[in-house]
């Protein structure tokens, strides 16, 4: 198998580095490992750009990194560029591969790249991010581009790749700035496995959550309502409400109390928190009475005014308080995307006040509940510990007791984990709960974050054994993340065929003649007293309309009724999941449908 790269201390160089510098190390070959994939995406994204420079002479480029869907490169041409061409440009590239050009590295002075490239306004920007006096660039054929690396040793080794679309960027990702072309794609390192991802892109566009939730009426988006704004529809608000009202009994089992704190706070408790300097830029301010608020976008501090509404005891802890709480959150108009990325969201969210001796015990706790959940969803899932930020509060020593506190929790009970550094919340360290689908794509959806610096902030306290003042440890846990975001997961995990449990509408009723509608009203009133969700479908259709009607929202049954299902009190059921038709009687017909959406309990 071929070697392409080497891993030394924990970086990953190209052979040429490696032999110049006389370095070791483990070696990476070419497959499909994370760190080969790195490598391989790079530099077909380089060949994508020697790609387009053969085509569109004039093309200029600014950066061309590796992301998680695979690679892109932004640049500029007079050209018109559309979907249209992308077979034209992977034709080029696999014209060029066979060429087997090396890819060669050389390194100038920064004085030397900008006398170089001076000329080129997009290297002279890619110029200004870089902070050292030299710079790298890499050569293969006739193309070169600068560049820190690795990548691949030729570009003969790069045989399995997809342009996925082409889209607009902004230089730098800043709106006030000039309009780039970007185009995304995909490289894996044999024909099976690229197969297997576009099957699953394919698979996830009849997935889509935005296509499926107007089919079946879930949720809309309005312009002039604004974007990232969502608008939910009865179905989709039917939905939500079993949602909650399931992990609402779920929680007071676990003995959390539902509280609700206010839309917006004076800006003061927002610097108290730190949010104000950290996270202010993602946040909305409004003014009220001369006086600055803030649109909350977390519910964090809102529960530390209801923990401070009482004194406590050590007796009293663990307090444990929850909310469906809406959140504001300034995120850029090219960064949203249906339920999954939004301005507005309900978050399943929690705080739980305890001493140090209880951390252990609640985050198992949660963690327990985090398995009922995402097993009875059929999810596998992953947890991450993610560690202190670049921008955090907190002395480190705080940083390093939360964060030990989580790792000992986690390694006493054998719990798997894995690191994620830097990725912790401003105020203090987490565990991310990462879900699989149906199709194999990972999410990030709930989280548990440990919280020493919010307490100390606002000076939380609780009388101690001994009568002494102690500080209590605050843990942030939120398991959904936000109802529209799982929501939206649910949606493509299930392609919209949702358990009964959780349906929208758990049966839909289609009356024969206009003669049927009574009997079909009465028995919808059955089912809502035992806490099932109807539709009636007797509109001025073909009966076989109706029924298709039915079927397209993916009703988990329809129940037809005619003259003998009045007669003798019973109706025809065609169960879409099972794919059966049969008659059964009204009165084992609601057991069964009672028996079915009471069988799941968080």
């Amino acid at each position: 198998m071929n070697v392409i790269a080497i891993k030394h201390n924990d970086e990953i160089i190209d052979l040429q580095t490696a032999k110049e510098r006389g370095f070791e190390g483990e070696q990476i070959h070419l497959d499909n490992s994370a760190e080969a994939l790195e490598v391989l995406r790079h530099s077909t994204a380089h060949l994508m750009a020697q790609a387009i420079k053969s085509l569109y002479p004039d093309a200029k480029f600014f950066v061309g990194p590796v992301v998680k869907e695979g690679f892109y490169y932004d640049f500029k041409t007079e050209a018109e560029i559309g979907e249209g061409d992308l077979k034209k440009i992977e034709k080029e590239m696999l014209n060029l591969a066979k060429k087997k050009y090396e890819i060669e590295k050389y390194e100038i002075s920064m004085d030397e790249a900008k006398e170089k490239f001076k000329n080129d306004h997009l290297k002279l920007a890619v110029m200004t991010r870089i902070p050292s006096d030299r710079v790298s660039i890499y050569k293969q054929g006739e193309f070169e581009d600068l560049c820190r690396g690795p990548h691949l040793p030729n570009i003969g080794l790069i045989r399995y790749f997809k342009l996925m679309k082409i889209a607009g960027a902004y230089l730098g990702g800043d709106s006030k700035n000039e309009m780039l072309t970007r185009i995304y794609g995909i490289a894996f390192a044999d024909k099976e496995s690229l197969k297997a991802h576009l099957d699953m892109i394919a698979e996830a566009e009849k997935r889509d959550h935005r296509k499926l939730g107007n089919e079946m009426k879930l949720f809309t988006f309005r312009e002039e309502v604004g974007a990232g704004f969502p608008i939910w529809l009865p179905a989709g608000g039917r939905l939500r409400a079993r949602l909650e009202s399931l992990l609402f009994k779920a929680h007071r089992k676990r003995g959390y109390e539902p509280v609700r704190g206010p839309e917006m706070l004076r800006s003061d408790l927002w610097k108290t928190s730190g949010h104000y300097q950290n996270y202010g830029e993602n946040m909305y301010f409004t003014n009220i009475d001369e006086l600055e608020f803030g649109v909350k976008p977390m519910n964090c501090v809102g529960h530390i005014k209801v923990y401070e509404e009482d004194l406590h005891s050590y007796r009293d802890l663990p307090l444990k308080y929850f909310e469906y709480g809406v959140v504001h959150r300034h995120e850029l108009t090219g960064a949203l995307h249906g339920l999954f990325r939004v301005r507005e969201f309900t978050q399943d969210d929690a705080h739980i006040f305890c001493t140090s001796d209880q951390i252990e015990e609640q985050i198992i706790e949660v963690v327990d509940f985090v398995d009922k959940i995402m097993s009875t969803f059929e999810f596998d899932y992953k947890m991450m510990i993610s560690t202190k930020p670049e921008k955090a509060v907190g002395s480190d020593e705080i940083w390093e007791t939360a964060t030990n506190a989580l790792k000992t929790a986690m390694d006493r009970n054998e719990l798997p984990y894995e690191i994620d550094e830097g990725g912790g919340a401003f105020y203090g360290p987490k565990i991310d709960i990462k879900i699989t689908d149906a199709i194999g794509r990972e999410w990030q959806c709930g989280t548990v974050q440990l919280d020493f610096n919010l307490p100390e902030r606002f000076a939380l306290e609780y009388n101690g054994e001994n009568n002494d003042k102690i500080q209590p440890v605050m843990i942030h846990r939120a398991i959904l993340g936000s109802f529209e975001r799982f929501i939206g997961i649910l949606t493509e995990h299930y392609a919209g065929e949702f358990p009964m449990f959780i349906a929208p509408t758990q049966v839909a009723i289609v009356p024969v003649a206009e003669s049927h509608k009574d009997y079909a009203k009465e028995l919808s009133d059955k089912l809502i007293d035992i806490g099932a969700d109807s539709e009636i479908y007797a509109k001025n259709d073909s009966l076989n309309k109706r029924i298709r009607t039915a079927e397209k929202t993916r009703v988990p049954m329809i129940v037809v009724i005619g003259d003998e299902e009045i007669q003798n009190k019973s109706v025809a059921v065609r169960d879409r999941r099972t794919r059966e038709q049969y008659n059964i009687s009204e009165a084992d017909f609601l057991s069964l449908i009672q028996t079915k959406i009471n069988e799941v309990n968080f």
